[in-house]
């Protein structure tokens, strides 16, 4: 009885320093940004390249191909920023209602205001999935982010 209970403690303490890392080690994973810009509300990234805006000034444009934004296989993630400093761009994809784990490419300078990289998004029990691509921009300023919404259908409707 003593053993076992020994190794109940155990547990129990190993389950708070684990929760205790988690929490410090979270802002790392999730950064909170300190500005966020607002996304033209009828774009649909499945079409073509989606526009967003910081009310200070600068904006972001976020092209994902192929079209249709198929799971499970290689995107091509295009982003253009005008009026703003920038040293690192990555595009946070999340699971708007369900936890799809990390995934947040990061992607690389190709020119004055363009990045570019690649990325893909899991595969899903739902035939539909409703996603957000927070693209995060580090700037001189602090994090800056983007967000994105658009769903991946993968019925064989649009």
């Amino acid at each position: 009885m003593r053993h076992r209970a020994r190794w109940v403690l155990a547990a129990f303490v190993t389950a708070a320093l684990v929760g205790v890392i988690a929490v410090r080690l979270g802002p790392l994973l999730v950064p909170a940004p300190r500005v966020l810009a607002v996304a033209e509300p009828d774009c649909d990234l499945r079409a073509g390249p989606c526009i967003a805006r910081f009310a200070g000034g600068g904006e972001v444009t976020l092209d994902l191909e192929p079209r249709g934004i198929p799971v499970i296989r290689p995107l091509v993630l295009r982003v253009d920023i005008r009026g703003l400093e920038v040293s690192a761009v990555a595009v946070d994809f999340t699971g708007v209602d369900m936890n799809m784990g990390y995934n947040r490419p990061s992607l690389a300078r190709v020119g004055s205001g363009s990045w570019r990289g690649a990325g893909m998004l899991p595969t899903c029990v739902r035939a539909r999935m409703l996603w957000e691509a927070n693209v995060l921009l580090t700037t001189p300023r602090g994090l800056f982010a983007a967000p994105f919404r658009f769903e991946t259908d993968q019925s064989g409707r649009r």
